[in-house]
């Protein structure tokens, strides 16, 4: 798809100038994921009263400490990390292929930020754990942490999420290695997600829980392949991981 056509393109000058000649980045990117955000919410907040109003869901509520709770607030944790780093490469890179696909996650995961945030809210639930994250990989409907063995890394940080210093980084940079390094985060930050993705979706109670993970398994699979022949083409190699 040419960047004319994407609904992003052109909404700053109306020209062919490069996105980082708009007015400041971060307040549009911002304004815009809040607005967003908000509306899914809403949406998904409308559509589980509808449902349960009609007795479509009896499943008892999930409660603190269990896989779709935990799920919920982790993966949102996850996803909006991924958000932002494609916010800012749909907005500075030059490299129509790289854009789209940033727009694309972005929109994906937001909506699903949205999902998850309207179910922790009807759950009664925080929007964040209030420990420390993925202990509901290793509770009673589970036996282990991951194929990793773990679940956070030395810092604290959920698998494949970068640090602030590769984030700023990123920010650094431009062309080709705003590119490269996008694709490199974006595809290791992927790979963290998939034990998480998977164990929600054998473990969590909730159907709609599951089906999500597993929507998440199946969407996130085919961009890892994409970003890998992505590096490949522009003679680079994906980060190592975990």
């Amino acid at each position: 798809m040419a960047a004319q056509d994407r609904p992003d393109a052109g909404t700053s000058t109306g020209t062919d100038a490069p996105a980082r000649t708009a007015p400041p980045t971060w307040s549009r990117v911002v304004i815009f994921s809040a607005a967003a955000l908000a509306a899914l919410l809403v949406g998904a907040t409308i559509g589980l009263v509808i449902g349960q109003s009609r007795g479509d869901d009896p499943s008892p509520v999930p409660q603190a400490g269990s896989v779709d709770v935990g799920f919920a607030q982790d993966m949102s944790t996850h996803h909006l990390q991924a958000v932002t780093m494609a916010n800012w490469a749909r907005d500075h890179s030059d490299d129509p292929a790289v854009r789209q696909l940033a727009f694309d996650i972005a929109s994906v995961q937001l909506e699903q930020v949205g999902r998850m945030k309207g179910w922790l809210m009807m759950w009664g639930q925080p929007e964040e754990p209030l420990g420390e994250p993925m202990t509901w990989m290793s509770g009673p409907q589970g036996h282990h942490h991951g194929s990793g063995g773990h679940t956070t890394t030395e810092d604290g940080r959920m698998p494949g999420m970068a640090t602030e210093e590769e984030l700023a980084t990123m920010r650094s940079l431009s062309g080709r290695e705003l590119d490269v390094q996008f694709l490199q985060l974006m595809l290791r930050h992927h790979q963290g997600g998939v034990d998480m993705a998977q164990y929600g979706h054998d473990h969590a109670s909730m159907p709609a829980v599951r089906t999500l993970a597993k929507s998440m398994l199946v969407s996130q699979g085919a961009e890892m392949d994409t970003m890998r022949t992505m590096l490949e083409e522009r003679g680079a190699q994906p980060l190592p991981f975990p």
